[in-house]
């Protein structure tokens, strides 16, 4: 949800305390075009930022949708001083989720001709402040948001284990967590994924394997008797490499790079006319 204060905070960073370049009158209509192929996202917030300011949204596609150079992403009305002074946040939204949706989108698509069922995640790797944004961005590109935030899921990462063992660092969450919440262990070699099933973890994270050494993993937690666990590669993985992954067999490829480096797409805003 996309709250006021939130919007308040993306117009007072922009508009400043003094803002002369928009005085302009009358009324005016404005759109949001997209120059280059991709997938829109952000429309949502966007459009609050308009209808914050007064003017009336009249038109928006769906995010997820995708787009080609021309297509109209969003249509607004209203005074020419509410339009131009939203022009900036909302074009500036719009372009950063759809280049995250626009990059996920591309990402299933090339780990889906090597495994149907592979899902695309992000990471904790997002903009402070936009997190929520960047998250639905990934959705509507086609991947999985994977944790929202901390209380969503407990993760045993490599610090946890450097001060309490792999064993002890589960079985230490296992004792303070609700029912209802999954524990992730990371492991960085095959041998320790068995280890980390077999200690309670509902989800062993590959950290930083490579495609065979995750290959690897996955028949030793196989041989252990841990199969229906859920398996998940992250570290450095690339457009380039997805698809590698994904044939690996493994339940879950993540990658902070839909969030943390996903180029903006291209877009114009266009008034009156």
């Amino acid at each position: 949800m996309i709250t006021d204060s939130q919007i308040e905070r993306w117009l007072r960073e922009d508009l400043g305390h003094h803002d002369v370049t928009n005085q302009v009158p009358g009324e005016t209509t404005g759109r949001l075009l997209a120059t280059e192929a991709g997938v829109a996202a952000g429309i949502d917030p966007a459009a609050r930022v308009f209808e914050y300011l007064g003017a009336s949204v009249t038109d928006r596609l769906e995010s997820g949708t995708s787009v080609d150079p021309g297509d109209e992403l969003l249509a607004v009305s209203g005074s020419t001083r509410a339009v131009l002074r939203g022009e900036r946040v909302a074009v500036n939204l719009v372009g950063h989720a759809s280049g995250v949706a626009t990059r996920t989108r591309e990402a299933v698509d090339r780990a889906s001709e090597a495994a149907a069922d592979v899902r695309i995640a992000a990471t904790r790797k997002t903009t402070p402040g936009l997190r929520g944004l960047e998250k639905r961005a990934v959705v509507a590109g086609g991947g999985d948001t994977h944790r929202l935030d901390l209380s969503h899921m407990v993760m045993v990462k490599d610090n946890h284990v450097a001060e309490l063992g792999l064993e002890g660092a589960i079985e230490h969450v296992a004792d303070r967590v609700s029912f209802a919440t999954k524990i992730e262990a990371e492991v960085e070699r095959p041998v320790d994924a068995p280890t980390a099933a077999a200690a309670g973890a509902d989800v062993v994270l590959l950290d930083n394997m490579d495609p065979e050494t995750v290959r690897s993993a996955l028949e030793t937690l196989s041989e252990a008797g841990h199969e229906d666990v859920l398996t998940e590669a992250s570290g450095g993985i690339t457009l380039e490499s997805v698809a590698e992954y994904a044939a690996t067999g493994v339940d879950v490829v993540s990658m902070g790079s839909l969030t943390h480096s996903a180029p903006s797409l291209d877009l114009s805003f266009r008034t009156g006319g």
